[in-house]
């Protein structure tokens, strides 16, 4: 794959663009299918690594991180935003609508609905963070689109982590994995929704331990389309190039080796903010 215009933040200050954020690295498969549907947009990523995993913590300390966050893309000149976090999606992304009413957001929801019409047994599984089963929303989206189906909802808590640390080689995360897939065969699932935007960094090693026979499911395509479609009707006319920056609130060394290695921009820089 062609490495993008990839740049420091220093030099991409005020450039209209899309701001994009998640916990930590997981945003980076949102990020990815921006670029494919949003070629000549400047991408303005921001992890918020030093406060991951939003997954094992409570609502109002999401919904405060990622206020924060989202203020530091808007200073910076985002002209819409985009929740890459599935976790940060059902906790807060209405709180950042009531916070900037004209500004536009897209999250990142579990594709419940998407999952029930892929099924051909009837039998669900979702991989996703605690956060987010325990939510609201959630409850909701099953309540909606899951109630002629079997679902079984399986928390992943510490997956997210391992995956932030870069290592996708390492045996503890295929005994992680392993250990919140076996729940998920014992069920006969024919179809699992990953319900986090880390999990497609690891896709392979789960479709591994679930058997070539389940069908895997993530939504970042869909959520890249949304933003084209907003991103379109605002009539923003393109300054300068359609760069990448890549940033962090915590170490940026696996942010910048993912990007390279997981996405193949062998450019790649990530720096770090405080924010």
């Amino acid at each position: 794959m062609t490495s993008p215009s990839l740049l420091p933040a220093s030099s991409a200050l005020h450039v209209p663009c899309i701001g994009v954020f998640d916990s930590g690295v997981g945003g980076l498969t949102v990020l990815k299918a921006l670029r494919e549907q949003l070629p000549d947009v400047p991408l303005h990523y921001l992890a918020d690594a030093a406060h991951a995993p939003y997954g094992d913590r409570s609502s109002a300390y999401i919904v405060e991180r990622s206020v924060r966050v989202a203020e530091h893309l808007h200073a910076l000149g985002a002209r819409m935003a985009v929740v890459a976090c599935n976790t940060a999606t059902v906790h807060a992304v209405q709180a950042m609508r009531e916070r900037w009413p004209a500004w536009p957001v897209v999250g990142t929801e579990p594709g419940v609905k998407p999952a029930v019409a892929a099924t051909r047994t009837g039998r669900i599984g979702v991989m996703a963070t605690t956060a987010t089963i325990a939510s609201r929303r959630y409850e909701q989206l099953v309540a909606a689109h899951a109630t002629d189906v079997t679902l079984i909802s399986q928390p992943c808590p510490g997956l997210v982590t391992l995956i932030e640390q870069g290592d996708l080689r390492s045996a503890e995360l295929d005994r992680l994995i392993e250990r919140y897939c076996a729940p998920l065969r014992e069920a006969e699932v024919d179809t699992v929704l990953l319900g986090c935007t880390h999990y497609p960094l690891v896709q392979a090693r789960i479709q591994a331990a679930l058997g070539d026979g389940v069908r895997l499911l993530n939504i970042e395509d869909a959520v890249a389309r949304q933003a084209k479609r907003i991103w379109d009707g605002l009539g923003i006319a393109p300054e300068g190039s359609a760069s990448i920056v890549l940033e962090s609130t915590g170490d940026p060394a696996p942010l910048q080796v993912l990007a390279r290695e997981a996405l193949g921009w062998r450019d790649a820089v990530a720096t770090r903010v405080a924010t």
